[in-house]
């Protein structure tokens, strides 16, 4: 740690312009008196609501290339059907397919709420596993801070010792 200074006031030191949304001593103690680490995952899988758990499935669904190949492939024998297959008054949806940009654009009004609900929670997810990122990050910081001092302290020790050596090894030769 810096000279003379203790865990404490290098947490301060660290922190004095960072906005963490906690106090002080909530800090100290999470620093340094408890493990940080946390499973972000698993703590948001916990909270997760039935809507949250809809909403990752239809993103993950509609994001595939199953999905778009599937939805293509749907489009094509839509048009086909309507504009080869039948004729006449037996079209269920003639050109310019009305019937079809409707479900079109009632399909992505739907979709695309859903997937944002599912982007957000990842987003904050994402912001959680950045926030223990960095409270890890820190404590690591202070850990190290601690050895290197303690490896300051060592070599003066041995450098006291090697000098007190050499001083018996010199006054044993006068003798």
């Amino acid at each position: 740690m810096a000279k003379g200074k203790s865990k404490q006031e290098l947490v301060r030191m660290l922190l004095r312009n960072s906005e963490l949304g906690m106090s002080d001593e909530e800090l100290f103690d999470l620093l340094i008196d408890q493990p940080i680490a946390i499973d972000v995952d698993k703590q948001e899988e916990s909270k997760k609501t039935f809507g949250d758990h809809v909403a990752d499935k239809v993103s993950e669904i509609a994001g595939s290339w199953t999905f778009i190949i599937i939805f293509v492939l749907f489009l094509i024998g839509w048009i086909v059907l309507n504009s080869v297959l039948l004729t006449g008054d037996s079209r269920i949806d003639p050109y310019p397919f009305i019937l079809l940009n409707l479900l079109l654009s009632c399909i992505a009004a739907i979709q695309a709420p859903i997937i944002m609900m599912s982007q957000n929670r990842q987003a904050e997810k994402d912001s959680l596993r950045n926030k223990n990122d960095y409270h890890t990050d820190l404590k690591s910081e202070l850990i190290l801070e601690v050895l290197h001092d303690q490896m300051d302290s060592i070599i003066r020790n041995q450098k006291k010792i090697v000098k007190f050596i050499e001083e018996m090894e010199e006054n044993n030769g006068e003798k």
